[in-house]
């Protein structure tokens, strides 16, 4: 009788030993992988969602921001594990990636540039070294807009399009399809402008070209200036 009693004892030990271990297993997994979860997030909006209305409705931001934007991160961090760009910067990853990594990576970085463009009652022009580097390379700021804007129009189906600068400080404008981004080219990128349909449907419909020419009135040319 008593051997049978420390063998049930045995048992009973050997179970909760397990049943220890698998928790720590399990506790361990999901530790590893909110960890992943939370290696790239969204960059924070510097301005309420209405801010920048009537340029950009706060449906819009809402749904860009909140659900696209968020969109590429998550599947961005689901990528990249187990790969070689597991503990890489976003950076480096859209310059070294390709196919869904990179469509997601850039989509990512694409949109930080983007939504941390723009300010409540922003526009105006730059001043500064950028402004110099806009005359000197388009003639003037207001020609550089004009040349943007055809730019952005023309981009065939959706896209960006960029202001990005080379290693001696040259302005050049970039037509980049879907997830494009200048860094793949060896530039920095400047400023961009999305024409992704969804950037601009609820608010402007068709008309990009109309949604491009309000875009200059919510710019913050101090932090994108910061970036030349």
């Amino acid at each position: 009788m008593k051997s049978i009693h420390l063998y049930l004892l045995s048992g009973l030990t050997a179970l909760t030993l397990l049943s220890c271990n698998q928790s720590n297993a399990n506790n361990k997994d999901q530790q590893t992988k909110n960890n992943f979860d939370m290696k790239f997030e969204k960059v924070a909006l510097p301005y309420a969602t209405d801010a920048l209305e009537p340029v950009i409705s706060k449906q819009t931001v809402e749904l860009h921001y909140g659900k696209h934007h968020q969109a590429y991160i998550d599947n961005l961090n689901k990528l990249i594990v187990g790969t070689k760009f597991e503990n890489a910067d976003l950076e480096t990853i859209v310059k070294e990636s390709d196919g869904a990594i990179f469509n997601n990576a850039g989509q990512a970085l694409n949109h930080n540039l983007y939504f941390t463009s723009f300010k409540k009652n922003g526009g105006g022009e730059p001043n500064g070294k950028l402004a110099d580097a806009i005359n000197a390379q388009f003639g003037s700021f207001d020609k550089f807009k004009e040349e943007f804007n055809a730019a952005g129009v023309g981009v065939f189906g959706s896209g960006w399009v960029w202001l990005a600068k080379d290693e001696s400080g040259k302005l050049s404008i970039l037509k980049e399809s879907n997830a494009g981004n200048p860094l793949t080219s060896g530039l920095t990128p400047v400023l961009g402008f999305d024409v992704w349909e969804h950037s601009y449907y609820l608010d402007y419909q068709n008309r990009r070209a109309d949604h491009l020419k309000e875009i200059w009135n919510i710019i913050d040319w101090e932090v994108v200036s910061a970036r030349y």
